[in-house]
């Protein structure tokens, strides 16, 4: 709910059903904890905690109207229609229950505790935990030499970089080093953080330096489409040293092959010599090179209103420049597409290396560089899907392992499962990145964090 209620007193409160309260958490923590936080203390939108909240009066009918109608003003939208009556009911309250979290009766200080982690499944060896839950819409991610992660926030509209003073993984201190931003993406490389906005590019130099000093930062490129649908800029620094510059098209499908959309660029560090490196891409948030190889995959999101079923995300691979990968023209590597196809095939075009499933929204990808996994996962490929939207039963929410021969698909299995819970979103995983130590990090817009996998031998099975 964005920007929900600035909002009632607690001290109205009255009892009330406890089966109710909890329903409405869990519809919360689905609905309305991307804005205002797991446990009520504010995100995008305000914290839904303590005393004074003035935009209603403290009873469940007049909490239930407001969320049912919304605030345009704030910037809230209307939940009628989207939810029922007793779903909103259910949320208003968790709202009013006086032992909800981020209530003042329960304001002191809890421990933190993750539940929900013991629900997740990964390879037997692997642990789970969160790295920090201080980033709020957490998505794309940088790591320097240093170890500082640097993150993305496209709805806080901020980067933040997350720091472990003691250099012993755990991280104490989590800096916004910019704020007011669109819809930021971030990429490291030698020294600097670049930042890709919805329109420019920004650099900032020395960063390890200066990220809690309020950085300055230089406008490289200033001319990039302004479209807010796939508008954002997932960059990426290539092992040429250039960055690379995904633009999404600015629809569900249509044809602007003669026009800057469907494309990736590269250029300069110095936002020259801009060029076209790929086109026929709908939309690409996650680029990546094979530490070997040194040559690109990518991830693409095929269009939707085909169904449930159709088209598949897929994963692509450019190991040159000048490649068409078949948007608007062919769907999914394999379906012409039924409005823009004009006679064209798909094995015209770049067949896709996997296809991922339809509408699990393939987001972010990264190789495993390091020595910390077993020596299977070595130079592996893994991919964030954020999970589906639209679909009539949700797919997608994990993270996905995709190995790979010579350059060939060999698999695509499931590495992390647990961000879809019996039907209940727990978590929309969004981007990968990797330490030093060969940990991986995966980022979490929907919890507003970001969690570390380790791995561990497990212990010898007794032969007595």
């Amino acid at each position: 709910m964005n920007r929900l209620l600035t909002l009632f007193s607690l001290a109205a409160a009255l009892a009330l059903p406890s089966v109710h309260a909890a329903e409405g958490e869990t519809l919360y923590r689905q609905n309305c904890a991307q804005c205002h936080g797991d446990h009520r203390e504010g995100g995008e939108g305000p914290s839904l905690s303590g005393d004074s909240w003035t935009k209603v009066k403290g009873d469940k009918a007049s909490i239930a109207a407001f969320i049912a109608s919304g605030s345009p003003a704030t910037g809230m939208p209307a939940w009628k229609g989207v939810l029922n009556n007793e779903q909103i009911g259910a949320i208003a309250d968790y709202l009013l229950a006086p032992n909800a979290p981020g209530a003042k009766a329960a304001a002191a200080a809890p421990a933190k505790v993750y539940p929900e982690l013991a629900n997740f499944r990964l390879p037997v060896g692997f642990t789970m935990s969160v790295f920090s839950d201080e980033v709020p819409t957490a998505r794309s991610l940088a790591v320097s030499p240093s170890g500082v992660v640097y993150v993305g926030s496209n709805k806080a509209g901020k980067v933040y970089a997350m720091v472990s003073t003691k250099h012993d993984y755990v991280i104490d201190k989590v800096v916004t080093l910019a704020e007011g931003l669109t819809q930021p993406n971030v990429a490291y490389h030698d020294g600097t953080l670049y930042v890709g906005e919805i329109g420019r590019v920004l650099r900032f130099d020395n960063i390890d330096s200066t990220y809690d000093k309020k950085p300055a930062y230089k406008v490289i490129k200033a001319d990039l489409p302004k479209d807010t649908h796939h508008g954002a800029k997932a960059i990426k620094v290539g092992p040429d040293g250039k960055i690379y510059i995904p633009i999404g098209a600015p629809c569900n499908v249509c044809n602007k092959e003669n026009e800057v959309y469907s494309k990736i660029f590269r250029m300069d560090t110095d936002g020259s010599h801009f060029e076209e490196y790929a086109r026929g891409i709908r939309n690409s948030v996650g680029v990546s090179w094979h530490p070997v190889t040194k040559e690109m995959w990518f991830t693409d999101n095929g269009r939707d209103l085909l169904g449930d079923n159709v088209p598949s995300d897929k994963l692509n691979h450019a190991p040159k420049a000048g490649l068409h990968f078949g948007f608007p023209y062919c769907a999914g590597g394999v379906l012409p597409d039924p409005e823009f196809a004009a006679g064209r095939r798909c094995n015209e075009f770049v067949e896709p290396m996997a296809k991922l499933g339809p509408h699990v929204a393939a987001l972010g990808l990264n190789f495993n560089p390091g020595a910390m996994f077993p020596a299977e996962y070595k130079n592996q490929l893994f991919i964030a899907e954020h999970g589906s939207w639209n679909r009539s039963q949700k797919i997608g929410y994990r993270v996905a392992l995709v190995t790979l021969a010579d350059s060939k698909v060999v698999s695509d299995t499931v590495f992390i499962d647990g961000f879809l819970q019996n039907g209940v979103v727990v978590g929309r995983p969004v981007d990968v990145a990797f330490l030093a130590d060969g940990s991986m990090l995966v980022s979490d817009d929907f919890r507003g964090r970001v969690y570390r996998i380790t791995y561990s031998a497990p212990a010898a099975a007794s032969t007595k």
